[in-house]
């Protein structure tokens, strides 16, 4: 007869299974197969479907923070480009 050893989840055996792997293959494993996966849905879909979910999820980040976040990480962006173009100024003319 067979011993028992408890019950689990099916939750719980995903989880000790999923460390498992992870311990023996390692994270480039994981790298791997996910890069295999995106581009098995890159070719299967097609870029309009990038598009499409991208556009959903714009929305919902519209609904959800409304016009001002887009206004605020606007402006982040433009003072980071402003830095850079400093930077890059300065880099070619330094102080003597």
């Amino acid at each position: 007869m067979a011993e028992e050893k408890g019950n689990i989840t099916v939750q719980e055996a995903g989880r000790m299974g999923g460390e498992k792997v992870a311990r023996e293959r390692g994270h480039e494993f994981y790298e791997e197969i996910g890069r295999m996966g995106g581009e098995k849905v890159a070719r299967e879909r097609g870029h309009e479907f990038y598009e499409e979910i991208g556009r959903m999820g714009g929305e919902k980040v519209a609904r959800e923070r409304g016009h001002e976040f887009y206004e605020e990480i606007g402006h982040k962006g433009g003072q980071r480009v402003r830095e850079l173009i400093n930077a890059g100024k300065r880099a070619e003319n330094p102080p003597d």
